[in-house]
């Protein structure tokens, strides 16, 4: 099999703020070709929010690269807001961008959470959508989501453990609606603390190897705050969808090329949520990547991204006018 690299650094063509509802303001960049095929960038979390290696999967001479940081994340302000924040929301701001950058039809690409966003946006509109390219599929669902909180334990035993520590012993049954209060306590001797464990359990169970340098980052307030805050936050609302959405809407978008690589140890999203979408989506084509977890930085999974947008070149060439 080929091994892909990531393209070479680039720098934003332009870059800036989107007002969308109160009090938020989006953050969003364009990259690469203005005249190139356009390709939305969803990030993982939620949470995340974007980083220059983000622009890096995707042919420069080719692709109108778009990232954003949703509500809350990144560069978008306020940080860490809940407020107005909801699935429902993320995908209107995703259709207002596309407006202001008067784009028509844009492929949409996104991983975890990204990958969540990616298939519910598409599912809203369609008719905006050139094609779907996904990374450990999670499909919101409240299995998924207890399996977060206490499966990976059973892989990641240590890390679960210290996960649960940082809670009273009287409110470690119910770890999402303790770590939610404390999450969005006000006060950053609070909540930063919290944080940081959040971010660094997710972390931890992410990538077949642990990077050290990653985990070092994961401490960080500016990165574990928005994450854990945002996570907890759409957890304890049922990910604003109805339960199975994601699934029982894949009708909508049979019709679009799409492409789903999946690390074959990837103990976040676990392989059956990939699986069980490509059933339900036939025409999809599911890769699994035998070495890897769930980063989109693991050599098996990075290159398995570069190869999908690069076959999305020929998949949506002809309806990209």
């Amino acid at each position: 099999m080929t091994t892909h690299r990531l393209y070479p650094a680039i720098e934003p063509r332009s870059s800036g703020h989107l007002a969308v509802e109160a009090p938020h303001a989006v953050y969003w960049e364009d990259c690469g070709n203005p005249n190139g095929v356009p390709v939305c960038f969803l990030h993982g979390g939620p949470g995340a929010g974007t980083g220059p290696g983000h622009r890096r999967f995707f042919d420069p001479s080719f692709y109108r690269i778009v990232l954003h940081d949703q509500r809350g994340c990144g560069r978008s302000t306020p940080r860490a807001e809940i407020t107005n924040n909801d699935t429902g929301r993320l995908i209107e701001d995703i259709e207002a961008l596309r407006k202001h950058l008067k784009i028509d039809k844009w492929i949409v690409f996104g991983g975890s959470w990204g990958a969540s966003l990616s298939l519910a946006y598409a599912q809203a509109h369609p008719d905006r959508c050139l094609g779907v390219v996904l990374r450990g599929v999670f499909l919101c669902r409240k299995q998924e989501v207890e399996w977060f909180l206490n499966g990976m334990g059973k892989f990641f035993p240590a890390e679960h453990a210290t996960l649960l520590a940082g809670l009273p012993e009287e409110e470690r049954q119910d770890p999402l609606a303790a770590y939610y209060k404390i999450l969005t306590n006000p006060d950053p001797a609070i909540h930063e603390p919290a944080a940081a464990i959040w971010n660094v359990y997710e972390t931890a169970c992410s990538a077949l190897r642990q990077n050290p340098q990653s985990l070092r980052d994961a401490r960080s307030p500016v990165m574990a705050v928005p994450l854990a805050r945002l996570e907890c936050h759409y957890f304890i609302n049922g990910m604003f969808m109805p339960e199975g959405a994601l699934l029982d809407n894949v009708e909508r978008i049979r019709h679009l090329p799409a492409i789903i690589i999946q690390g074959r140890y990837d103990v976040i999203c676990p392989p059956t949520n990939a699986y069980e979408l490509a059933t339900a989506w036939p025409e999809a084509s599911l890769r699994f990547v035998d070495d890897a977890g769930h980063s989109a930085m693991e050599p098996g999974i990075l290159s398995g991204l570069v190869e999908a947008m690069e076959e999305m070149k020929s998949l949506v060439g002809e309806n990209a006018g």
